[in-house]
């Protein structure tokens, strides 16, 4: 059923995210006390007294500024078109700013009900001084503190009093309700979740615009846009499917930045959390030490790896382009045979390609070998080349899947070279692909 909307908008830093962090209950939204942390669009089911709604956190609103500002600005704007309840945070310790009345201006155009929210009211004196906010036309002044908790409880039950009832679950875009409702079912296999991954400024969040069909994430050529990791759900031909736009990141060294270190580590659990990572390289650019470590750690994470070379209609020289292949080919070794797609995110050359790849990979992912067909290819590889020293795997059969894992009955300890032999029949036998396999090696007690 689709929730009721509650955006959190505002200037910049006047603590939305604090407030979107007391309203959901953690530390999801990247907090710092400076303006600019927040970009990105950034919704959470939140609940509050048996009523459940969706909560967006928004960039600091901020007309005509820079081009950057500008398209946050946007993204505010077209999150306040969804809203059910607009909650239009200030700041009490500032007082009312020529920004504030801006936004007032236009927030009165709105239809949904606006809840003025002056923040930073920490004590009766700040309270009292709310007063001059009603200047702004939007009603009475809430007093809370966010990062306390001061009056949230009383801010919440106005909100959940605003929101509309719904009995029936609403259609999704582009969707007939009959096929939004049978999406997923309680118990079936969640929709997979595809991260995209890869150092600052590569294209990232061009990719996931392109792939998701709005902008969601704010796109600008200038490091270091993302903040959060921004799940969307996305209902394609080949079922639901939640794409991930992460944080670029960069290594630990060159991190001097708190908000980029916390937006890294979201990044990093967004891949953890991935059944699929899409690694985007410029291929204008060489293929960095980052670029590796970022693959070793998708690999180490056990998600299949689709390398996306991203603006490759900017490399026009054969040989370049050539060169470029080589490169990925020779640095990322460890990832097997990771498909390659060459793409344009901007233009969308090449896009359509990723369709077939991610189906396979998923399917591969999620796959699971009868007992009697891994026992049996195990044993043609054991008969074809013996392990040498009396060496033998009794007994092997699939444990578990995302990523397939094997776990082999041994007699005596396995080599390491020999493991790796097992790895490739077991994956060639039956068509893993570039799916991650792991093995587990038991052995035998007597």
């Amino acid at each position: 059923m689709t929730l009721p909307t509650v955006v959190i908008v505002g200037r910049p830093n006047v603590g939305k995210s604090t407030l979107f962090n007391r309203i959901i209950g953690e530390q999801v939204a990247i907090v710092e006390d400076r303006p600019g942390v927040t970009r990105d669009r950034k919704e959470t089911e939140a609940e509050w007294l048996g009523t459940a709604f969706m909560l967006v956190d928004t960039g600091g609103w901020l007309p005509g500024g820079n081009d950057l500002d500008a398209k946050v600005s946007r993204q505010v704007e077209a999150a306040v078109k969804t809203a059910d309840v607009v909650l239009f945070v200030v700041d009490a310790t500032t007082g009312l700013t020529e920004d504030d009345e801006a936004l007032a201006r236009w927030l009165r155009r709105i239809k949904a009900p606006v809840l003025l929210v002056a923040n930073k009211a920490d004590n009766d004196r700040r309270e009292n001084e709310r007063w001059e906010f009603l200047a702004l036309g939007a009603g009475e002044p809430h007093p809370i503190s966010a990062l306390h908790g001061r009056r949230a409880g009383d801010l919440l039950d106005e909100v959940v009093s605003l929101l509309p009832v719904t009995d029936e679950p609403e259609p999704l875009p582009g969707l007939d309700l009959e096929d939004a409702s049978e999406l997923w079912k309680p118990g079936d296999q969640p929709p997979p979740r595809v991260a995209i991954v890869g150092r600052p400024n590569v294209g990232k969040s061009t990719l996931f615009n392109r792939l998701v069909g709005s902008d969601r994430s704010v796109v600008h050529d200038m490091a270091g846009t993302t903040r959060d990791a921004i799940d969307t759900l996305v209902d394609t031909p080949d079922g639901p499917i939640v794409f991930v736009d992460t944080a670029g990141m960069r290594r630990r060294s060159r991190i001097d930045d708190s908000a980029e270190y916390y937006s890294v580590v979201r990044a990093l659990r967004a891949i953890d959390g991935s059944d699929i990572a899409l690694l985007v390289i410029d291929a204008t650019d060489e293929v960095s030490s980052q670029d590796q470590r970022l693959a070793e750690r998708v690999d180490a994470a056990g998600c299949p790896i689709v390398v996306m070379l991203n603006k490759w209609d900017l490399v026009v020289d054969p040989e370049k382009r050539l060169q470029v292949q080589v490169d990925v080919k020779r640095k990322l070794y460890f990832v097997g045979d990771a498909p390659i797609v060459k793409i344009s995110a901007l233009s969308g050359k090449g896009v359509s390609k990723l369709r077939p790849l991610l189906q396979e990979a998923i399917t591969q992912y999620h796959r699971r070998v009868p007992t009697r067909d891994v026992n049996r290819v195990i044993s043609d590889a054991q008969q074809r080349q013996p392990a040498g020293h009396g060496v033998r795997v009794l007994y092997a059969l699939q444990g578990a899947t995302d990523p397939p894992t094997f776990t082999l009955f041994v007699n005596r300890e396995l080599p390491h070279t020999y493991m790796r032999y097992l790895e490739r029949s077991i994956r060639e036998a039956f068509e893993f692909g570039s799916t991650p396999l792991k093995l587990r090696v038991r052995k035998r007690t007597d």
